[in-house]
């Protein structure tokens, strides 16, 4: 069968002809009801052109989809950079060099604008915030996502890993108040959109507990759960479920109550062994292990830590490897090896750069228990100085109370019991209510 010239465009009567001898079909045997082979005759030799209602029956025939039979691509130009962007996507999840993944969704980004498809431009911003935030990079995913969200917006129910991500992202840049009134908005949607949609229901209402508590309102946080907590129980979706009871061990574990906090967080535990969802699972024994920590059982917790490490694989989020590397440190610390500790708090705060300033405090409180250990007083009490002022400015009032309280025993230890009162002071003015008019972090 003569070929057409390389590069000259096939038509849709040489395409017909093409895929009928490749199918070793004469035009009568391809002919059917409204489509005769005099017809099919007509569209090969270029002197008519098939309807759709042809193009339709020849294509089944043939095995080939109509939109092929037509233009010679099986899908439209829409589809083909929905696919590109797709395979960017994953490109830029999983590739080695994310910069050069980067640049080609960009690129198709540039490209769906200029098409008129804000769809696949929206697509392209979000996959890109999503790797700015997996990567640390908070502001930039904020950027990306909000701009993605503003050319195509979708629903919190069919995209809740955007939300959830945009809101820790808030959160992490130090405004957990814009993490709160996004998670109100997408709750608001949800009942207005998919009031039926239970699962997604509690799903946000745990993500607005979680930032509310970073916030520090941890009445209004417990207030949410509780409303939610009765319509958990019918739920079928087992990943609602973990989120919720991973919410209240959180919540549960900054008010004191260690014991209930552990309750929770193996009720969560138990749930993901049978989802098998490894992040998560490694999550959740990250936060088993914190709260044996602070019943005095590093031993246990050590078995956690070590699995968390495990189930976190090789490319684990730097939040994740900023929280385990603080645990681990100060597992270290408290069974008396201080070198161990200060390794551990660095990679931490080498994991958290210039991100995540409420985890850089508690990496920094953590490398201070261990420069106290190995003799370093003077690197100690700089260290102790940064936590406590991040942690004052970021994080929650127990746990930068208890900073301040462990600074002030280092100092003490350390004989410089003027500075050591000073320090203990401001942790008692801390404890006893809110901040007032001097702020000034004891130096």
């Amino acid at each position: 069968m003569a070929r057409e010239p390389e590069g000259q465009a096939e038509s849709i009567g040489q395409r017909l002809r093409r895929l009928r001898h490749e199918r070793g079909l004469s035009q009568r045997e391809l002919a059917s009801p409204g489509v005769s082979y005099a017809y099919i005759s007509r569209i090969e030799a270029g002197a008519r052109r098939p309807s759709v209602k042809a193009l339709r029956m020849l294509a089944r025939k043939l095995g080939v989809s109509a939109d092929y039979l037509e233009t010679g691509s099986e899908i439209r130009d829409i589809e083909a950079r929905e696919l590109r962007i797709a395979d960017a996507e994953l490109e830029l999840r999983l590739a080695e060099k994310p910069a050069e993944a980067a640049r080609k969704l960009d690129q198709l980004r540039d490209e769906a604008l200029t098409a008129g498809d804000s769809v696949a431009a929206a697509r392209a911003n979000v996959a890109l915030g999503l790797a700015a935030a997996a990567a640390g990079q908070n502001v930039e995913a904020i950027d990306r996502l909000e701009s993605g969200l503003e050319l195509s917006p979708v629903s919190p129910s069919a995209r809740p890993d955007v939300f959830a991500t945009l809101g820790r992202a808030h959160v992490a840049t130090g405004r957990s108040d814009r993490a709160v009134e996004l998670f109100v908005r997408c709750l608001d949607e949800i009942a207005q959109d998919a009031p039926d949609d239970l699962a997604a229901h509690v799903r946000f209402t745990t993500y607005l507990s979680y930032a509310l508590t970073d916030l520090g309102d941890l009445e209004r946080a417990q207030a949410v759960l509780d409303n939610v907590l009765v319509q958990a129980e019918s739920l079928t979706d087992a990943y609602s479920r973990v989120r919720l009871y991973w919410s209240l061990a959180r919540l549960t574990d900054l008010q004191g109550r260690p014991a209930t906090a552990l309750d929770y967080v193996r009720r969560a535990i138990a749930l993901l062994d049978v989802t098998d969802d490894t992040l998560h699972l490694a999550r959740a024994h990250l936060l088993c292990g914190s709260i044996l920590m602070t019943q005095g059982r590093p031993d246990e917790a050590g078995r956690h830590f070590d699995l968390a490490e495990q189930l976190f694989g090789p490319h684990p989020e730097p939040e994740d490897v900023a929280n385990l590397r603080t645990d681990q440190s100060r597992r270290a610390a408290v069974l008396g090896d201080g070198e161990g500790a200060v390794r551990h708090a660095r990679a931490a705060l080498d994991a958290i750069g210039d991100e995540f300033q409420h985890e850089k405090g508690n990496a920094l409180w953590a490398l201070a228990e261990g420069l106290a250990l190995t003799g370093d007083n003077d690197g100690a009490h700089d260290a102790f100085r940064r936590a406590t002022a991040l942690m004052e400015e970021h994080g929650h009032r127990r746990n930068y109370v208890e900073a301040y309280r462990a600074w002030g025993k280092f100092l003490r230890r350390a004989g410089r019991e003027t500075e050591a009162l000073e320090v203990l002071e401001r942790a008692a003015d801390l404890a006893s209510g809110p901040v007032g008019a001097d702020t000034r972090t004891p130096r």
